[in-house]
């Protein structure tokens, strides 16, 4: 159950950060529409998009199950002013080192409030089902609903 000083992960998702049917011709562009809507829905400053694109220079950000969840680097926290969520659906995968990915989950979060994100995300996204249910998702109720862990449809 989520606090005030622990938001759900649908909290920190609004339905107007959820792309579905993106499209994106790499990976680079899929973590540039992500940076992009961290920025468009106030969570940070233009400059984290190229801090995400540097962190996945140094460490790929993939975690399974066809997700990647692009964030930037320590240096770049003074940028995010809330933690937030993005979300793309890829209609098309794109190759994410050699891993083919049609989830990209953009985060941002203040301080080091990443690692407790990252964390509770994987709780989510390395499941199986609840990975292949992001995929079919077409609303945002039923991707506030795998993030809650409960049922897709």
């Amino acid at each position: 159950m989520a606090t005030t000083d622990t938001p759900s992960l649908s909290d920190l998702l609004p339905a107007d950060s959820i792309r579905f049917g993106a499209s994106a011709a790499d990976r680079d562009d899929a973590i540039r529409q992500a940076g992009d809507a961290l920025v468009a829905a106030g969570a940070v400053g233009p400059e984290y998009t190229a801090a995400m694109l540097e962190r996945e220079g140094t460490v790929s950000t993939y975690v399974g199950e066809g997700i990647a969840v692009p964030h930037g680097t320590l240096a770049s926290k003074g940028t995010v002013t809330r933690n937030a969520l993005v979300l793309l659906q890829l209609a098309e995968p794109v190759d994410w080192n050699g891993e083919s990915v049609d989830i990209v989950i953009g985060l941002a979060a203040k301080g080091r409030g990443h690692i407790g994100l990252l964390s509770r995300l994987a709780s989510v996204l390395l499941d199986a089902d609840s990975a292949a249910a992001l995929r079919t998702a077409t609303t945002p109720a039923e991707i506030a609903a795998i993030l809650a862990g409960g049922p897709a449809r």
